[in-house]
């Protein structure tokens, strides 16, 4: 399930990797006891947490059968609603995924809201054990004044919008302003930048929906600020994205040299990934580009730029009140040292004219049922290594194990992690012994309240139609969007 970014998320970040040999994973499935030969273990989620938790459980248990619950009709979380849909190399883990919701031992059940049509408890009753892997769903808020102006959107929900995700196809926002500002120096926040300001032709042949390309078109938009509270070296997306950015066909990169003053001295400090990263930053910003370059931004109609030390404050509205006109940024200075390094304002303002205000602060994980723990300060379920704390047979992985923070590779061992400590717990005897119903026990309960869920073989008939609808304009897919034409296509 969603949170992306992901993204947050630096998605375009997927690869294959091997866990530490101190925490090397064994093959469990050769070493349970008889009564435990045939383990009734549920997913809820079925982004890449609850698909890598599925796979692992599946390759080292040989007996074990998953089923996975997903709220949306479709499966696959942030990997369909998150990554941006000019990357469409990062999506073929979709491709592992389908082999592993296709194992005779697997069942996807879409259209089933966990907490909603039917309960942890309820699952906990009719499985050995339950992995909690629903990601981060909510953004974090702003809180400032202003924040509830039309034309203030998150980012997780203009993610949302152009990638297809059902509860933000009415998004429609306004794109006829000339400046937008973005809130956040993540992933997500260059994501969204790209998008805006990649020329429409660019995307015609990417899975973005047709309504988000039609708007595209039709946008203003000329110039995209990148605000972040704190300096460069905090910035949290990575250098590919950024690359990506600064070669940005139709744009010209605005960054101020003096936000660089002192920097070449402390870049020889960072570990290689983030001493790479400082260094394409500091020579975009201070060097003079060469002939070729200087031309192609000379010629450039769109900019983007990033502003370091400035928080908000409060969103300006329109002289009549009835949209975002501006954003109000404090001027903010560093405190601290490493990682305690924090933003504190200096006591100075300053104004930013600007139509389109998108968040990208941040993903937050929602509690799902009242009878599991959550902590609402860091939001994540509070747990030992995916186990969850005072639940036994209860679990988690990924971000709402950890909090939305990683490239799939994190998720990925974190995944396998929670796996491990599960196949671990069921050979120690620590999991209910005996027989579980499985999910004739929730399918006979999610009939009995009128909830149909679908299949992954009913997702294959989805997943073909989108297809076919992409193909008359070339595109990979044609997203639907609408729950109830699926439901429809689908014979209910």
């Amino acid at each position: 399930m969603a949170p992306r970014c992901w993204r947050w998320w630096p998605w375009s970040s997927w690869t294959r990797t091997r866990l530490p040999p101190s925490r090397s994973i064994q093959n469990f499935g050769q070493h349970f006891s008889t009564q435990e030969q045939n383990p009734q273990i549920c997913v809820v989620g079925s982004g890449p947490a609850g698909f890598y938790t599925a796979q692992h459980l599946l390759k080292h248990h040989s007996r074990a059968h998953v089923d996975v619950y997903e709220k949306q009709l479709v499966p696959f979380g942030l990997v369909r609603f998150g990554v941006a849909p000019d990357h469409p190399e990062v999506k073929n883990v979709i491709n592992t995924f389908t082999q592993t919701a296709r194992s005779d031992r697997c069942a996807f059940y879409g259209n089933v809201e966990v907490g909603r049509d039917v309960t942890v408890r309820e699952l906990r009753d009719a499985y050995h054990a339950v992995v909690l892997s629903y990601g981060a769903e909510d953004h974090q808020a702003l809180e400032i004044p202003g924040e509830e102006l039309p034309g203030v959107f998150s980012a997780r929900a203009f993610v949302g919008w152009y990638n297809g995700l059902p509860e933000n196809r009415e998004l429609a926002p306004d794109l006829s302003c000339d400046t937008a500002v973005i809130l956040g120096q993540g992933n997500v926040a260059l994501d969204v930048a790209r998008i805006l300001l990649t020329p429409p032709d660019h995307l015609e042949k990417t899975d973005i929906t047709e309504a988000a390309l039609g708007a595209l078109r039709q946008s203003r938009v000329k110039t995209v600020w990148i605000v972040g509270r704190r300096g460069p070296l905090q910035v949290a997306f990575t250098i590919k994205e950024l690359r990506e950015m600064i070669q940005l066909p139709g744009t010209r990169p605005m960054l101020d040299p003096v936000d660089f003053l002192g920097l070449q001295d402390r870049i020889g400090e960072a570990a290689r990934p983030r001493k790479r990263l400082m260094e394409l930053l500091l020579r975009t910003a201070t060097e003079k580009p060469g002939v070729e370059e200087a031309a192609r931004r000379a010629s450039a109609s769109r900019a983007w730029g990033l502003r370091f030390f400035r928080s908000p404050q409060q969103v300006l509205p329109s002289p009549d009140g009835r949209r975002v006109a501006g954003i109000r940024l404090a001027v903010t200075r560093l405190e601290g040292i490493g990682e305690a390094t924090r933003a504190v304002p200096t006591g100075d303002v300053e104004d930013l004219p600007c139509g389109l205000v998108l968040s990208s602060v941040g993903y937050k994980s929602r509690p799902i049922d009242p009878s599991v723990p959550f902590d609402p300060k860091l939001g994540v379920i509070p747990n030992v290594e995916g186990r969850v704390v005072d639940v036994p047979g209860l679990y988690c992985s990924g971000w709402v194990k950890r909090g939305p923070t990683g490239v799939i590779t994190t998720t990925m061992t974190d995944s396998f992690l929670t796996s491990q400590m599960l196949l671990q717990d069921l050979k120690a005897g620590h999991l209910p012994s005996g027989p579980r119903p499985g999910s004739a026990a929730i399918k006979a309960l999610l009939d009995s309240r009128g909830v149909w869920p679908v299949s992954f073989s009913d997702w294959e008939k989805l997943d073909a139609e989108e297809v076919s609808r992409g193909q008359a304009s070339g595109k990979p897919r044609e997203k639907l969007l609408d729950p109830q034409e699926m439901l429809r296509l689908l014979g209910h």
